[in-house]
């Protein structure tokens, strides 16, 4: 019998892989309008389904993108974190152990739900769900992910014969991505915003192939400008800043200040909020 991995995973619509395809996660792939690099890919042929992995790069770090082409065309995809991937990579291997334990498939006794074997990974606020499954039509691995604020499942199904196939192609990817990934870093802060009477000042943090770097962007209604200070000027940045606070506290408080003749005293005050992270801009 063929362990044609189909039947019950290809239940994620296609609209919504679409959208994630717009740019996403983890290493957040899921937000839209990032820039992304492609690092490397890996095509598989496994029965009747093609397998692309590619190794990719945004302004939150690197991740891998599984997408499956199923023989009616249909595509699904998830997208792991390095981390994950590696992590991912060592469960294949367990699984396949257990695959090759088992006997032939039997038509007459399949497990009520399917399920021959499961395992659950957590990485930051997502969660994927491996099963080993068998149908009428087979053996293969399903591999889902969710995001725990809600959203639809995503997942994609491995026959099982190709799960070892898939793993090596994995482990090469991961050893030629995984070896420098210490260079980037894939839990950066999040975003701050900061207002000040009509003006609202964003701080983000991004990294690109020269390195992490802070994004200072001042938006008004009708403008927007911004500056990009690397991660190696920071604690000049900080200094300078922190130089200019001292001096000014230390001038006399009755000094006018432009903006309706509010005194110096008063910077840092009142208009300013306290930072509050903010979800990333597209800048």
């Amino acid at each position: 019998m063929s362990d044609l991995g189909s039947g019950d995973e290809g239940s994620s619509s296609q609209k919504y892989h679409q959208g994630m395809e717009q740019g996403s996660s983890e290493y957040d792939p899921g937000q839209q309008g990032q820039v992304e690099q492609e690092l490397a890919t890996k095509m598989l042929q496994i029965q009747s389904k093609r397998f692309y992995l590619d190794v990719k790069q945004n302004r939150r770090g690197r991740f891998i993108k599984v997408a499956e082409i199923g023989a009616d065309g249909r595509r699904s995809q998830i997208f792991l974190a390095l981390s994950t991937a590696a992590e991912f990579r060592d469960h294949l291997s367990a699984f396949s152990d257990f695959y090759s334990s088992l006997g032939p498939p039997n038509p007459d006794n399949v497990p009520e739900d399917g399920k021959l074997k499961s395992e659950m990974m957590i990485k930051d606020n997502r969660r994927y769900y491996l099963d080993l499954k068998e149908n009428s039509r087979g053996r293969f691995l399903r591999v889902s992910q969710t995001i725990t604020r809600g959203g639809p499942r995503s997942q994609v199904a491995i026959p099982a014969q190709g799960m070892i196939e898939f793993r090596d192609a994995l482990t090469d990817l991961l050893d030629e991505f995984s070896a420098d990934e210490h260079a980037y870093k894939p839990d950066l802060p999040e975003g701050r915003h900061m207002h000040v009477d009509n003006k609202n000042f964003y701080f983000d943090i991004g990294q690109n192939n020269r390195g992490v770097y802070m994004r200072i962007s001042e938006v008004k209604t009708n403008f927007r400008t911004a500056i990009t200070v690397p991660e190696k000027s920071w604690p000049r940045f900080r200094d300078i800043l922190a130089d200019y606070c001292d001096k000014i506290k230390q001038q006399p408080t009755t000094t006018a200040g432009s903006g309706g003749g509010s005194g110096v005293s008063n910077v840092g005050g009142g208009g300013i909020s306290s930072d509050q992270p903010h979800p990333l801009v597209s800048l």
